[in-house]
């Protein structure tokens, strides 16, 4: 039996080439692959920088799917399933929307696949396929097998987990929704042994927020501080109130943190279930704190919620700058399916088109849904505008220098130089990426 893994992009402009392009390895690839029993074939094709061989020997294929790429991933099912060949999909969108998923697939996988996975290729090979396997929300993750990223560019990071889930109920996350609010640790032995297993000394550690429990990360820290290793990972800003955890984190190697801010105005984070994050004190005093021990920050923001009236985006971007923040995102609010906050706009008839996703001409940094204090299409630009702003190459300059005295590590700071110029030059070149279409449809070629 020959399985084919694929992993979408979320689409392409024209003139735009896939190779040589750099991106973050495919975690949930890696994790089927160590999955899959011995005497399976495998191949992997990475859509985000390598063409798509349709015409490839395969029996099954596997596409994992995210709200942002399911429009491309249903395009690429349709070409196996001409064929004749059978598709299988999993992932947070094909959790959200499983009957729209069954449309463009032979079988999907709700929740995670650990439990499931082995089933569903016996069920296959035994021409008993089912059409749903359901998953737990959770589980341990498997060790990964990253011999299925075998000659593909990636950046030199290696993603892992610690814990699945995150204990906050915030409107607009998805995986809160996904996890029902739940966290779920991994334990600590497996992740050293990940981490021993792995060529590359930079960690990325993806949880959602790896500080949900303390006593976990407090462990997880001290096993960490002899293996050498730098890395990062998102964090609340409740980590700046625990000055022995944060001192460990710093201890066994964390560079930066990724801290969710989303927006200055309490009514604002009242509203999305997040007024925690405002009443924990003030925030510059915390930033400080986090700054102080050598741990930069990456802040994210995001707007077009309620309650943003048109100075919030100076204010938040002069904020940003004040605190000469690592990297800083500034996005836009976006209801992805299942989340409380795309409810509660379809019930307030809000949204433009209900799937987003799958509008023919969407692209990405649309807005999908009418906005109470502007426009969608001036949302759209002053998000852009505070990005070009954060980005300018002086301003760049500016958080360099800073970034270099709070930690001189060489490293670091080609890590700092290096994404934010490619960060700055991002800007334009995503806006208005036309959503689902890749190099097949004259994407790029």
């Amino acid at each position: 039996m020959k399985l084919l893994f694929i992993q979408p992009a979320i689409g392409r402009k024209d003139g735009e080439e896939y190779i040589g392009t750099w991106k973050m390895e495919p975690l949930t690839i890696a994790t089927l692959k160590a999955l899959t029993p011995v005497g399976i074939d495998t191949l992997f094709f990475d859509d985000r920088i390598e063409d798509i061989d349709y015409d490839a020997d395969v029996d099954l294929v596997a596409i994992t799917v995210e709200t942002y790429t399911a429009s491309r991933a249903y395009k690429i099912a349709n070409r196996f399933r001409e064929r004749g060949i059978t598709v299988v999909m999993g992932g947070y969108h094909v959790t959200s929307v499983p009957d729209e998923t069954l449309e463009y697939s032979d079988s999907i996988i709700v929740g995670n696949a650990e439990n499931v996975w082995a089933q569903m290729l016996d069920d296959f090979q035994n021409t008993r396929l089912q059409i749903r396997y359901d998953g737990e929300r959770g589980g341990i993750p498997k060790m990964p097998d990253r011999s299925i990223y075998a000659n593909k560019k990636y950046l030199p990071i290696t993603l892992m987990e610690t814990g699945r889930g995150c204990p906050h109920t915030c409107e607009f996350c998805a995986i809160t929704a996904y996890y029902c609010g739940k966290y779920i640790p991994r334990p600590v032995s497996d992740i050293v042994e990940e981490i021993k297993q792995s060529k590359n000394k930079i960690v990325f550690f993806v949880d959602d927020n790896i500080t949900a429990r303390r006593e976990h990360l407090m462990e997880i820290c001290k096993a960490l501080t002899p293996l050498k290793i730098k890395w990062t990972s998102q964090v609340s800003l409740l980590i700046a109130k625990d000055d022995e955890l944060l001192k460990a984190m710093k201890d066994s190697g964390c560079q930066v943190v990724l801290i969710g801010f989303e927006s200055l105005d309490k009514d604002n984070l009242d509203q999305m279930n997040k007024g925690w994050n405002y009443k924990l004190g003030e925030r510059d005093e915390l930033v400080q704190k986090i700054h102080k021990l050598g741990i930069g920050i990456y802040a994210t923001f995001v707007f077009g919620f309620d309650y943003d009236v048109a100075g919030i985006f100076d204010d938040t971007v002069r904020f940003a700058m004040k605190h000469k923040f690592f990297f800083a995102a500034f996005n836009h609010l976006l209801p992805y399916p299942g989340t409380p906050l795309y409810e509660r706009l379809q019930k307030e008839k809000r949204l433009l088109y209900d799937k987003w996703w799958l509008k023919n001409d969407y692209k990405y940094g649309d807005i999908p849904y009418q906005p109470k204090q502007t426009s969608p299409e001036e949302l759209k630009d002053l998000c852009a505008d505070a990005r070009r702003s954060f980005f300018k190459p002086l301003n760049i300059l500016r958080r360099g220098i800073a970034a270099v005295f709070r930690n001189p590590n060489p490293v670091i700071t080609a890590i700092f130089f290096s994404q934010n110029k490619a960060l700055g030059n991002e800007v334009d070149r995503k806006l208005n990426l036309p959503v689902g279409v890749g190099l097949d449809e004259g994407g790029a070629k």
